[in-house]
């Protein structure tokens, strides 16, 4: 027994010195580490300049304040722009090579008309419904009440007489009579080179939308084309941009364009154009006149100030009414006001496509005792060409 609790005693002693021996090696490992040494404090290190990698900084020289030359004001610097390229002039095609081209587009464009003619003119038997049918075939082309009515008198006399009509016959027949109801005698030519002065003065004027500006540009090609020189007055100051657009047509061909501040005094930008052309020596000076609403009256007193204003250097030799030719019988009310205000002396039809109704051309003369001069057939700037009744009417009823 004795032995027994000896041994657990020496069991209870040798576990208490291994435990001893644990704890202590944990403790050991738990101390923290000594302190480090006091580091070493350095100058940070300066900023790289450009081009250098980082580096210590060198010594250079520096300036004081008094040596350094600070600029006195009297030579402002200038940035130059590089020069604004100037527009390349173009080559007008020649009015010949137009007509040909205008001539054929006519053609493919305004025969219904003809071709409607001739079918009821080859009828066996013309009775009273016939000849009826042919007037409302020319009154729907917009040729007029009286015009239609001389024409039918006259076919139905020639009818009569001929007697037996072959188509050749009949359309040889038609052709003469249009020819001579469009009026082959009047003077068409554009009065642009009077013979005792320079430059010749046109006035272009007309209604907002019917092609006004436009035409002024395409007429301005049209004269450089025949080897004139050009002036373009921008007088339409009331509308937006209308400066900008026939400046844009003058510089195509090498056409100097006079123009105003927007909304300024037209018949001053007129005036100017005038006095800048004789400057010059230019051949023509085209105008460009403000073209809003030929209903309001002051608005065209205004109009008949600006060829007064004008005709103080030198007389106006042309005033051409530009007309829409799809607007019919509207645009013969506008010839009429127009008229009533300024001397008009010629018309420009444009729009005279596929639209268009050829008749207005006989009605507009009728209504004006002026010729139609110039028609446009197309948004290409050379499709204004002179109009040649002749070839008018073999576009009509197809050659």
């Amino acid at each position: 027994m004795e032995i027994v609790i000896l041994a657990v005693v020496i069991a209870v002693v040798v576990l208490g010195a291994l435990g001893g021996l644990i704890v202590g090696s944990r403790r050991k490992k738990q101390l923290p580490p000594p302190p480090p040494a006091a580091p070493d404090i350095t100058a940070p290190p300066a900023e790289p300049h450009v081009g250098d990698e980082a580096e210590t900084p060198r010594e250079e020289p520096r300036r004081t304040i008094e040596e350094v030359d600070l600029p006195d004001g009297s030579a402002p610097v200038v940035v130059e722009e590089p020069p604004a390229e100037a527009p390349e002039i173009e080559i007008p095609e020649p009015t010949a090579g137009r007509l040909i081209r205008l001539r054929t587009r006519l053609s493919r464009s305004q025969n219904a008309l003809g071709k409607g003619l001739l079918t009821l003119l080859s009828r066996e038997h013309l009775d009273e419904d016939t000849w009826e049918e042919i007037e409302d075939t020319l009154l729907t082309a917009d040729v007029g009440v009286l015009p239609t009515q001389e024409l039918v008198e006259r076919l139905r006399e020639r009818v009569k007489v001929l007697g037996t009509r072959t188509p050749e016959e009949l359309r040889t027949l038609l052709r003469e009579e249009l020819v001579t109801l469009v009026g082959r005698d009047m003077d068409r030519a554009v009065k642009t080179e009077p013979e005792d002065r320079k430059p010749g003065i046109v006035m272009v004027v007309g209604v907002n939308g019917t092609g006004k500006t436009t035409t002024t540009g395409k007429l301005a090609r049209v004269l450089v084309a025949d080897g004139q020189s050009v002036v373009l007055g921008a007088a339409d100051t009331f509308r937006a941009a209308a400066a900008d657009q026939l400046q844009t047509w003058g510089e195509r061909v090498g056409a100097h364009t006079v123009r105003g501040p927007e909304g300024g005094d037209p018949a001053s930008v007129a005036f100017d154009a005038v006095k800048e052309g004789k400057e010059m020596g230019a051949n023509v000076v085209l105008i460009d006149t403000a073209g809003r609403l030929h209903t309001k009256t002051g608005l065209m007193d205004e109009l008949g100030k600006v060829k007064r204003v004008v005709e103080k250097q030198a007389p106006v030799d042309e005033v051409l009414l530009v007309l829409d030719a799809t607007t019919g019988q509207n645009g013969l009310v506008q010839a009429r006001v127009f008229a009533e205000v300024v001397n008009i002396t010629g018309i420009v039809l444009t729009k005279l496509d596929g639209t268009a109704k050829g008749g207005i051309v006989v009605a507009v003369q009728r209504e004006l005792g002026v010729p139609v001069k110039l028609i446009g057939l197309g948004e290409g700037a050379d499709d204004l060409a002179p109009f040649e009744p002749e070839a008018f009417v073999d576009a009509l009823i197809g050659e």
